[in-house]
C-alpha cells in the first residue's frame, strides 16, 4: 500500500512536472527536517474506547526527526501553480497497558510490554493560483494564493507482543482532497514570513496541517528557512479510528529562482 501510493504520487507529480520546468516563471524547492512530536491514539477494529493505544501513554512514542520536502513552481499566464511536498512520518517504541485490549483480531494481554509501530507518511501534489494583482498592487509585499491539494496518506500500524505470541499489523491508504491557502509577507527582498493551510471536514473526520516559516535569503538564489508544522488527524474508515495531532519545529534550505 505504501509503496503503490508513494509510485502513483511521484509518477503523476513527474508528468506534470516535466513541461513546468520548462516552461515556469519560477522554481522554488527546499529540504529539511521536522521534530515530530505525536499525541493522540490510534486503534483498529475497536470495540470499545479501551482498545485506542495511546501515542504517548500506552506506546510511550517520542519526538521523531524526519526528513522533509517540497517544490513549488510558478507558472506563467492562466496555467495553475503547481506546489508538491514529501512527509515521511514514522513513530515505534516499547510499551505497556494495565488492562487487556483490542487491536484487530487480537486481545493483548494486560501489563504484558509490546512493540508498535504507527507510520503516517504523506505526500501532496497542489494546484493554485495566486490573487490577481495583489502582489503588484503591494509593491511585492503581500501575497496571498488559493487552490486545492491531494494528499495521499499510507497509514500502516502494528503491535507485536512476543511474549504472548500475539501480533497484528494493518496498512491502509487514504487519499484526502483539500483546500489550499497561503499568505506571504515580504518586507524586504531578503526576508519574508509565509502561512501555509491546507484542510478537509467531512463526515465527522477531518484533516488539518498548518505552516508558518520565516525565511531569509542567504546569497543569489540559496534561502534558509525554519518555523512550526502542526497536523490534527481524525479518521474513522477502513476499520482504523485514529485521532493524532503531529506537532514541532522544523527547519530547511533550498533555492529559489
Amino acid at each position: 500500500m505504501r509503496l503503490r501510493s508513494a509510485l502513483l504520487c511521484f509518477v503523476f507529480a513527474a508528468v506534470i512536472a516535466v513541461p513546468a520546468v520548462v516552461q515556469a516563471i519560477g522554481i522554488d524547492v527546499a529540504v529539511g527536517g521536522w521534530a515530530q512530536a505525536p499525541e493522540g491514539y490510534v486503534s483498529y477494529k475497536p470495540l470499545v474506547v479501551g482498545d485506542h493505544l495511546d501515542l504517548e501513554k500506552d506506546a510511550r512514542y517520542d519526538t521523531e526527526k524526519r526528513f522533509a520536502a517540497r517544490a513549488r513552481i510558478d507558472m506563467p499566464a492562466i496555467i495553475p501553480n503547481i506546489y508538491l511536498m514529501a512527509t515521511p512520518m514514522e513513530f515505534e517504541g516499547n510499551g505497556s497497558r494495565t488492562a487487556t485490549f483490542k487491536f484487530g483480531n487480537q486481545n493483548f494481554s494486560a501489563a504484558v510490554p509490546f512493540y508498535s509501530k504507527v507510520k503516517l507518511d504523506h505526500y501532496d501534489v497542489g494546484f493554485f493560483y495566486g490573487l490577481p494583482f495583489l502582489n503588484t498592487a503591494s509593491l511585492n509585499i503581500l501575497n496571498i494564493d488559493l487552490g486545492i491539494d491531494a494528499r495521499f496518506m499510507d497509514v500502516e500500524a502494528r503491535v507485536d507482543q512476543p511474549t504472548s505470541g500475539l501480533a497484528e499489523s494493518t496498512s491502509q491508504t487514504f487519499v484526502f482532497p483539500m483546500v489550499f491557502v497561503a499568505l506571504q509577507v515580504k518586507p524586504v527582498k531578503a526576508f519574508a514570513i509565509e502561512v501555509e493551510g491546507r484542510g478537509i471536514s467531512y463526515s465527522g473526520n477531518h484533516y488539518y496541517d498548518f505552516i508558518g516559516r520565516a525565511r531569509f535569503n542567504v546569497v543569489g538564489p540559496l534561502f534558509v528557512a525554519g518555523g512550526y508544522r502542526y497536523e490534527d488527524l481524525s479518521i474513522d474508515e477502513k476499520d482504523i479510528r485514529a485521532e493524532v495531532k503531529v506537532k514541532g519545529p522544523f527547519a530547511e534550505a533550498g533555492f529559489s529562482f
